[in-house]
């Protein structure tokens, strides 16, 4: 039985190790924390609509019903050419067939980061952001300012939907208690038309929401530096803030950039179009990269996001496979490329689609919000296998 060693257990490391699981081979995966992360659905922790734990599932719950070995450790470092692994704890993985990189990115450094606090960080920022809002709740007024950055190497690795969702949530929340009046709610953002990649039409929606609920916008300036009171930008213009929840664009995992792996500009994994590793004479290793730690390629909108991760796990797996048999019907992720999202106003919520051949966006009044936590029970139920997953899902 062939040995696959995978790093990193969010979409796309846990999606390839159920998929080779299923294909009887033996899998280790390496997760630095000992439980998954539905990040789509953390937005609802600081406005105490959910509960921490409600968006973590058990690894070890994960690892028994589905059979893989699992590793709580960190990756320390990567040697690609000696078939190594070295890990914080000092052990050392060399025995594998397949190495599968699923470890997510990295973040872009800005001055006075330590000011902010993301939704997109590290999971337990989401109840420091929760805390955060309880204190001016308690309060009783404050300025709050919600946005994300880009990053110029690599135009993929931006992530905004979370914070335009956590902002529309915040300002429903605050609506509810009959304080809103006393909040000054600010989007912001270095590009001029956040959002723009999902379409004209969600372009002209998003400014409509952001008038009619009466939410500042602050357009085109990039962030010279955050600071505990406010955020200066690039012509030293200063935003004064109470809380500032901020999404820094990907960048490239630190281990990968120090590794001898081959990287994009931005310190992204090269792979081919079927998320393969090529070596230097460009014939296949043994290899893959998927999800955030990957190079995307393709369209200018493209965007990382979760369901691009698990399309490329599941193609990783059937490529492996394939490889094995000695085939070579290889399936890539380049067609499958789109972006969808649900977008949560903690009200409703509307459907985002874009691919190569259009673009639309949906309203859901209402119903839209318990649709996107009714995918959420869907995500925990059916990676564990108590129901079955739904194509293309």
């Amino acid at each position: 039985m062939k040995k696959i060693l995978i790093l990193g257990g969010g979409f796309a490391g846990l999606d390839s190790a159920i998929h080779l699981r299923k294909m009887d081979y033996d899998v280790t995966l390496v997760s630095d924390r000992d439980y998954f992360y539905i990040y789509p659905t953390s937005i609802w922790i600081p406005t105490r609509e959910s509960e921490f734990k409600d968006i973590c599932v058990d690894l070890n719950a994960l690892q028994k019903a589905h059979g893989f070995k699992l590793l709580i450790d960190k990756v320390e470092s990567i040697n690609a050419k000696q078939n190594r692994v070295t890990l914080t704890s000092s052990k050392v993985l060399d025995d594998y067939d397949y190495l599968i990189l699923a470890m997510g990115a990295s973040k872009m450094k800005h001055k006075g980061m330590e000011n902010t606090l993301s939704i997109c960080g590290a999971p337990e920022q989401s109840l420091q952001i929760r805390d955060e809002l309880d204190r001016l709740i308690e309060r009783g007024s404050g300025k709050i300012a919600m946005g994300f950055g880009g990053n110029p190497n690599d135009t993929s690795a931006v992530r905004g939907g979370p914070g335009f969702e956590l902002m529309f949530n915040v300002h429903n929340m605050l609506k509810k208690k009959g304080i809103r009046e006393n909040f000054e709610l600010t989007f912001f953002a270095p590009m001029p038309e956040p959002g723009k990649r999902l379409g004209p039409k969600a372009l002209k929606m998003m400014d409509k929401m952001f008038n009619s609920l009466g939410i500042k916008q602050h357009f085109g300036k990039k962030m010279k530096m955050f600071e505990k009171d406010g955020i200066i930008f690039e012509d030293d213009s200063k935003l004064e803030v109470d809380f500032t929840m901020f999404i820094p664009a990907g960048d490239g995992h630190q281990v990968i950039k120090d590794s001898d792996l081959p990287t994009n500009n931005a310190g992204f994994v090269k792979t081919d179009d079927y998320s393969c590793v090529l070596s230097e004479d460009e014939t296949q290793s043994n290899i893959y990269a998927i999800g955030d730690i990957a190079s995307l390629e393709g369209y200018d909108w493209r965007a990382k996001q979760g369901h691009i991760a698990e399309v490329m796990a599941k193609n990783v797996a059937f490529n492996i496979v394939s490889r094995d048999k000695g085939l070579s019907n290889f399936k890539g992720y380049h067609k499958h490329l789109n972006i969808l999202c649900m977008m949560d106003t903690g009200n409703g919520a509307a459907l985002f689609y874009r691919d190569d051949k259009k673009a639309y966006m949906i309203p859901m009044p209402i119903f839209g919000h318990w649709i996107k936590k009714g995918w959420g029970n869907y995500c925990r139920l059916s990676k564990l296998g108590k129901m079955p997953r739904i194509k293309g899902m």
